[in-house]
């Protein structure tokens, strides 16, 4: 009995806290959704050069996303398609028939009745179909919180919408070439690398489409 009772006072609280853990899937979105240039000082070099570098902008130069902080806006554009079909069938048949002519010192009428026959039949038909479409469409403003060695910018963002008591939030992270920037530093989320896309909502309408935690409960410790 104490045995027993030291197995559901270890056991219980993993369950109850199984049972209470939320079901809806995360992606990990690359993390800071923002981030912020560190102010440097400048200060001069006296080495007689004209160029001095610096993490300013020229005046001529073409405002293209390169620098952490910089926005870059993403046209989400996913679309995702498949299909799936397999037709399986085998059939196979078998037959056998034997008849006694004649056995020495046996009359011919007295085995007129004796024969023998078989037949077999074997016969599979299978069926299978799949299908799945996915589409994303949206904008998000994102920003460089990253620059690789090769040049290329690891962007994040992330946008909340709250509309009365309901809040949507979408996340997004990637890697961009910075070939692949378009005028007015916008990029298609298929030119995105290692993209991470989030959709999810807080709020009533939220709540309403996920199961209690005490339904939850019995369905983690259910063996059906």
């Amino acid at each position: 009995m104490n045995f027993l009772r030291k197995l559901l006072g270890a056991t219980l609280p993993s369950i109850l806290l199984a049972g209470c853990v939320t079901t809806a899937p995360k992606v990990d979105v690359v993390e800071p959704t923002q981030a912020r240039p560190s102010a440097e000082a400048y200060a001069p070099v006296a080495n007689g050069s004209i160029f001095q570098a610096g993490g300013y902008r020229p005046l001529y130069e073409t405002h293209r996303a390169r620098m952490v902080g910089d926005i870059v806006t993403i046209n989400i554009s996913e679309a995702i398609s498949a299909t799936q079909q397999t037709t399986s069938s085998v059939e196979k048949k078998g037959s056998v028939t034997s008849s006694i002519t004649a056995v020495p010192l046996l009359r011919l009428d007295q085995l007129a009745k004796l024969g023998a026959a078989g037949s077999s039949d074997n016969k599979f038909d299978g069926t299978g179909s799949t299908a799945s479409t996915n589409n994303f469409t949206g904008t998000i403003t994102t920003t460089v919180i990253e620059v690789l060695p090769n040049g290329h910018l690891i962007v994040s963002g992330e946008k909340q919408i709250g509309v009365a008591k309901n809040v949507d939030v979408l996340r997004f992270s990637g890697q961009i070439d910075p070939v692949s920037i378009q005028p007015g530093n916008t990029v298609l989320s298929s030119q995105v690398a290692n993209v991470r896309i989030e959709q999810m909502g807080r709020g009533a309408h939220h709540d309403a489409q996920e199961i209690g935690w005490l339904a939850h409960f019995f369905l983690s410790i259910s063996p059906f």
